[in-house]
C-alpha cells in the first residue's frame, strides 16, 4: 500500500511546507484540518493543505501524531488566500496561516470557549419547594418526609423556581448562596448542575456599547449622487464575478451609506458581506451602523478584543452564525462563507500594512481575496493611494467619484499660517498660533468643538546641551529620545505670548530649563527604553540642557493654559495604552463631554463629528521631511483628512494649517482639497524618479550583531542575486537603513526596482534559502509603504 502523505505549515517563520506520512489507524486529514506533528525535538500543531509530494526513499519520513479535525478547520478558500499570501510576501506558509486563525487556534485543545455551571431546579426539588411553603408548613406544623434544609439552600431553591432555564452558579454566590449549599442540594436531588458554554459577545461590553442595535432601521434616502453611484456599482455585484471599483468621495460625501445599499442587496442574494476599516477606533462606528441596519447579524474582528471575544466571533463566523464582518486588516482572513461584497474603507491607509512577518497589505489582499471568490470590492476613499488611482484611471478598476457633501454642505473652509512669520513676529518656540488661538476661543465661546492634529508624541521631540552639543540619545536605537512629562501636570504661569511651564526661565535665545524636572521622562518610542531627564548635561555637566520641538503634550498643556475651563484631552499611543481607552474618549468627545481633541493622526481619519466645526493642524508639514519617496502623498493625505472632520453638521467648518513651507505642493493642494491636482504633479514626480505605482519595489533589511555584520550579510545576498542575473530589475545597495540601528540590532539595506514582482520575488527566494543563517535576520517587504 502506497504512504498516504500530506503537506503540512507549521507556525515556523520562512520554514516551508513539510510533508508527513499519515500512519496506519488515522484518517487522512482534510485541507484546512488541524494536526500535531513533531518538528525536531517539538511538537507542533499545523494545518494541512493538501496531499503531499513523494519524497526520495533515502529521507526519513515522520509521522503524523493526531489528527485534531474531521473536517477543515480553515475553510479551503482561506487556505487558498493565505497560500497566495505567503508566495507573494516571501513568507511562510505557517506564519500566513497564522495570521488567518482565532488567538490558540493551533492549540491542540479542540476548542477554547468559556463554560460556566448552571444550576436548574429539579421536579423532585420543585416538589419540596412547594411542600415546605404549603399550607401544613405555613400554619407552624412540620412534614418529617421533607429534609432538613438551611436557609441558604432555601433561598436557593426558591431563586432557581422562578428560572426554570436555570442561574449561573456565579450569579448565586453574589446573592452569598455558597458553593457548598448548591453542592448538598444537589446530593439530594433537588437541583442538577451542568456546564454550558457561553459565548462573549464583545458588543454588550461598554466600549461597543454604541454598536448594541436594539433595533433595525431604514435605509436614508440617497443623494442624486450616491443614487448614481448605486446604480454604477449594483449591475457589478449582481453579476457574481470579481470586480474592482474605487469610490472617490469627498470627505462626508456619505460612502458608508453605500456600502450599506451594495451590503443589503449583496446580503438578500444569499451572500456575505466583509467591512474593512484601517483602525480600531473605527470598529464600533463602523459596527454600529451595519448592526443598525442588519441586527444581530454583524461580527467584528479586530485585536483590540479579548482572545475570548475574538476566537468566540471567530466561532460564530464560521458556523454560518453571521453575514457581516466589520474588522481591521486581519479580518481579511474571516471565515465568511461566500463573501459577495468586500468593502475597504480609507484604503490609502498605511495602517493595513502589517510590519510583522507576513507583511502584507490588507487591502491588496481584500483585492485577491475578492478575486478568489468572484466578488465585488469597493475600496473607498476621499484621498486614494496613488497605486489604486492609478489602477482606475488605467481602467483596471471602475472609478466612482462623489464630488460634494451630503445636503450640500460645504467644505472646510482652509487658512495657512507661515510659521516662520509667525515665529518672527512672537517667539521662536510659539506652539499655537494666534490665528489657531483665536479661532479656538471664538468656538469654545459658541458651544462648538474643536479637533487639534500633531502627528508627534511627547512634550518634546529631544533634548540637547547648548555648551558641548550633546543629544540625550536610546542606546539600543539610533534617535533621539523623546521627552514626556511626569503624569501630574506642571504648574504654569502665563506670559504675554503664550505660557511656559515654571520650571523653565526665560531668556533672550529661546527657554532652558532648569533643574527642577522631577517626574519627566526621556522615552525612545522604538525600544520603550526609558530614564529621568537629567539636571546636567551627562557629557560635560553643564546646566544648559534645552527641549527642541514639540509634540502632543505640549500642544494639550497649552491649549490647557490658554483655555483653563476647556474639556481637553488627547489622543495618543500614550494615552491608549490601555484597552478601551480609545475608543472610551471618542466617545465621551461624540457626546460632547470634551471641547477640545488634541491628538496624532488616530483623530484624522473617519471620525463623524458633526458638532467639530475647527480643525488646527500643528506642523503641517512634520513628515516631509522623512526619507521616504511617500512623503508628499501621507501629508496630502493626511490634511486633507483631518480638514474633512470639520464642518460634518450644520455649521460650517474652518481648519488652520500651521506650516514652515507654505508653498509645497502637497500642503497647498490639501488645503483647496484638489486630489486630481496632488495626483498629476506626483505622478510626475514618481515617473521621473522610477518609483510606485509605475514599478514594483521591495525592501530587504539584514540585522547584524554589529554594523559590519549587517552591511556584509546584505552585501553576500546582493551578490548572489547579481550572480543568479537581474533580468528585469535593478539592485540599490546595500547601505545602511535610515534607522541604522534598532533595537539593539544594527541594520543595513537594499532595494530591488523592477516591472515584475515574480522576477524579484523567485531569484531573492533562491538567495535567501541558500544562506538560512542570514535569511532568519532578514525581513523582506514587498510592495514597502515605509523605506526606514
Amino acid at each position: 500500500m502506497p504512504d498516504r502523505l500530506v503537506s503540512v505549515a507549521v507556525p515556523v517563520a520562512a520554514l516551508g511546507l513539510l510533508t508527513y506520512r499519515v500512519p496506519a489507524g488515522l484518517g487522512v486529514p482534510p485541507a484546512g484540518a488541524r494536526v500535531v506533528v513533531p518538528l525536531g525535538p517539538r511538537r507542533l500543531t499545523g494545518i494541512v493543505l493538501g496531499e503531499g509530494a513523494a519524497l526520495d526513499p533515502s529521507i526519513e519520513m515522520r509521522e503524523l501524531i493526531q489528527v485534531l479535525d474531521e473536517e477543515a478547520f480553515v475553510p479551503a478558500d482561506v487556505v487558498s488566500l493565505t497560500s497566495w499570501v505567503a508566495d507573494y510576501y516571501l513568507a511562510g506558509p505557517g506564519a500566513a496561516l497564522s495570521a488567518a486563525l482565532p488567538p490558540h487556534g493551533l492549540s491542540a485543545r479542540v476548542d477554547a470557549f468559556k463554560t460556566v455551571r448552571v444550576a436548574a431546579i429539579t421536579a423532585q426539588g420543585l416538589d419540596v419547594l412547594d411542600r415546605a411553603t404549603g399550607p401544613r408548613c405555613a400554619g407552624g406544623g412540620e412534614d418529617r418526609d421533607l429534609p432538613r434544609l438551611g436557609a441558604r439552600q432555601r433561598e436557593a431553591l426558591q431563586l432557581l423556581a422562578g428560572r426554570p432555564d436555570g442561574t449561573p452558579t456565579p450569579d448565586l454566590a453574589e446573592r452569598g448562596i455558597p458553593s457548598s449549599a448548591l453542592t448538598r442540594l444537589r446530593t439530594l436531588g433537588l437541583i442538577a448542575l451542568r456546564t454550558d458554554t457561553v459565548e462573549r459577545d464583545p458588543f454588550v461590553d461598554e466600549r461597543h456599547a454604541s454598536s448594541t442595535a436594539s433595533e433595525v432601521r431604514p435605509p436614508r434616502a440617497l443623494t442624486a449622487e450616491q443614487q448614481a453611484a448605486f446604480e454604477a456599482l449594483a449591475p457589478l455585484a449582481d453579476a457574481r464575478r470579481f470586480h474592482a471599483a474605487l469610490v472617490h468621495g469627498v470627505t462626508g460625501s456619505g460612502k458608508t451609506e453605500l456600502y450599506l445599499r451594495l451590503a443589503e442587496r449583496v446580503r438578500a442574494q444569499g451572500r456575505g458581506v466583509l467591512v474593512l476599516v484601517p483602525e480600531i477606533a473605527l470598529t464600533p462606528q463602523v459596527a454600529a451602523l451595519f448592526r443598525a441596519r442588519f441586527g444581530s447579524h454583524v461580527a467584528i474582528q479586530h485585536s483590540g478584543l479579548s482572545d475570548g471575544e475574538r476566537h468566540d466571533q471567530w466561532h460564530r463566523i464560521r458556523r454560518g452564525d453571521v453575514d457581516v464582518v466589520v474588522g481591521t486588516r486581519s479580518a481579511v482572513f474571516a471565515p465568511l462563507a461566500r463573501p459577495g461584497l468586500i468593502v475597504v474603507d480609507e484604503e490609502h491607509d498605511t495602517s493595513y500594512k502589517q510590519e510583522e512577518t507576513p507583511r502584507y497589505n490588507g487591502r491588496d489582499v481584500a483585492v485577491m481575496r475578492g478575486k478568489l471568490a468572484g466578488s465585488l470590492v469597493v475600496l473607498g476613499s476621499a484621498t486614494p493611494s496613488m497605486e489604486s488611482y492609478a489602477n482606475a484611471r488605467a481602467g483596471r478598476y471602475t472609478l466612482v467619484t462623489l464630488d460634494r457633501r451630503i445636503l450640500d454642505r460645504p467644505l472646510a473652509s482652509v487658512r495657512v499660517v507661515n510659521m516662520r512669520e509667525e515665529m518672527a513676529e512672537t517667539t521662536p518656540d510659539v506652539v499655537l498660533s494666534r490665528a489657531l488661538v483665536d479661532a479656538l476661543g471664538l468656538r469654545l465661546e459658541a458651544g462648538e468643538q474643536a479637533v487639534i492634529l500633531l502627528n508627534r508624541r511627547g512634550f518634546a521631540t529631544a533634548m540637547f546641551c547648548r555648551q558641548c552639543g550633546h543629544t540625550l540619545e536610546c542606546p539600543n536605537c539610533s534617535v533621539s529620545l523623546t521627552v514626556h512629562r511626569g503624569r501630574t501636570n506642571s504648574p504654569r504661569r502665563q506670559t504675554e505670548t503664550g505660557t511656559v511651564p515654571v520650571n523653565r526661565r526665560q531668556t533672550e535665545t529661546g527657554t532652558v530649563p532648569v533643574t527642577d524636572r522631577r517626574g519627566w521622562r526621556a522615552r525612545c518610542h522604538y525600544c520603550n527604553y526609558l530614564r529621568g531627564v537629567p539636571a546636567a548635561c551627562p557629557q560635560c555637566a553643564a546646566p544648559y540642557l534645552e527641549h527642541v520641538g514639540y509634540g502632543t503634550e505640549r500642544v494639550e498643556a497649552d491649549v490647557h493654559a490658554h483655555f483653563p475651563a476647556a474639556r481637553v484631552a488627547r489622543v495618543d499611543r500614550d494615552t491608549v495604552r490601555r484597552r478601551g481607552s480609545l475608543v472610551d474618549v471618542l466617545a465621551r468627545f461624540a457626546r460632547r463631554e470634551l471641547d477640545v481633541l488634541v491628538g496624532t493622526q488616530m483623530i484624522a481619519k473617519g471620525h463623524d463629528f458633526p458638532h467639530v466645526t475647527l480643525v488646527g493642524v500643528i506642523s503641517a508639514d512634520v513628515g516631509l521631511g522623512l526619507a521616504d519617496f511617500r512623503a508628499a502623498e501621507r501629508t496630502f493625505q493626511l490634511l486633507t483628512q483631518v480638514a474633512g472632520r470639520a464642518g460634518r453638521g450644520e455649521v460650517a467648518g474652518e481648519a488652520i494649517v500651521q506650516t514652515l513651507f507654505p508653498t509645497h505642493y502637497s500642503i497647498r493642494l490639501a488645503c483647496t482639497q484638489d486630489y486630481r491636482a496632488f495626483f498629476d504633479k506626483e505622478t510626475a514626480f514618481r515617473h521621473a524618479m522610477r518609483y510606485p505605482p509605475h514599478i514594483a519595489m521591495v525592501n530587504v533589511v539584514v540585522r547584524g550583531r554589529s554594523f559590519d555584520q549587517a552591511m556584509d550579510d546584505a552585501g553576500e545576498l546582493v551578490e548572489r542575486l547579481r550572480a543568479a542575473g537581474t533580468r528585469g530589475f535593478v539592485i540599490l545597495g546595500p547601505a545602511p537603513a535610515p534607522l541604522a540601528k534598532l533595537r539593539g540590532e544594527h541594520r543595513a539595506q537594499f532595494f530591488l526596482k523592477g516591472t515584475s514582482r515574480a522576477s524579484m520575488r523567485e531569484p531573492l527566494r533562491a538567495a535567501l534559502a541558500a544562506v538560512p543563517s542570514i535569511a532568519r535576520r532578514t525581513a523582506v517587504d514587498v510592495d514597502p509603504v515605509s523605506m526606514l
